[in-house]
């Protein structure tokens, strides 16, 4: 019997997070993946900001903040835990605490409010993964993931998302292309 083999997602970045993507009401996720069968797994809510969410966001430890916690699956396979986390000001009681946040996701949304991102800082780290992603994700042991914590940007300056995702370190190919 021949199992089948799984495709590295292609992560390219800068391009996966221009505007006229999710401008034109296009998932993130449908540039790195294209038509590969794909589920995403959302909880939302508020919750407490945690010092690493806070301080970009620019309020205190412990203000609530909407958060979205999602769960992908390529192909059936868990590939990415991501949790985003903006100001309640900005998200509350808009379509961003639905589990489906409507064409484009939350960066349509952000920019129907008047704060569309304009731009985005990524920090990576490898490492190895806590239990409860090993669990989540179904990795196999010495598996390493990426995280990859994300601060959007809009025209003010003002930090209206903090991202964090851990993504299944064999399932990606991290692909950045850019100008000299």
């Amino acid at each position: 019997m021949t199992v089948p083999q799984f495709h590295p997602i292609r992560r390219s970045s800068p391009g996966r997070l221009a505007r006229q993507r999710w401008g034109s009401g296009q998932a993130i996720q449908q540039a790195d993946t294209a038509d590969r069968p794909r589920t995403v797994d959302v909880v939302t809510g508020e919750t407490a900001a945690v010092d690493w969410v806070a301080e970009p966001l620019g309020i205190d430890v412990g203000s609530l903040v909407v958060f979205r916690s999602r769960r992908f699956l390529v192909e059936d396979r868990p590939v990415q835990l991501a949790s985003s986390y903006l100001p309640v000001d900005l998200a509350r009681r808009t379509p961003i605490m639905h589990t489906d946040a409507g064409p484009g996701g939350i960066y349509a949304r952000l920019a129907e409010n008047g704060h569309a991102p304009a731009t985005f800082t990524e920090y990576l780290r490898a490492r190895m993964p806590v239990p409860e992603e090993t669990d989540r994700l179904d990795l196999p042991e010495g598996t390493p993931v990426v995280e990859i914590t994300r601060h959007a940007f809009d025209d003010s300056h003002r930090c209206v998302e903090v991202n964090r995702m851990v993504l299944d370190g064999s399932a990606y190919l991290l692909d950045y292309t850019f100008s000299a």
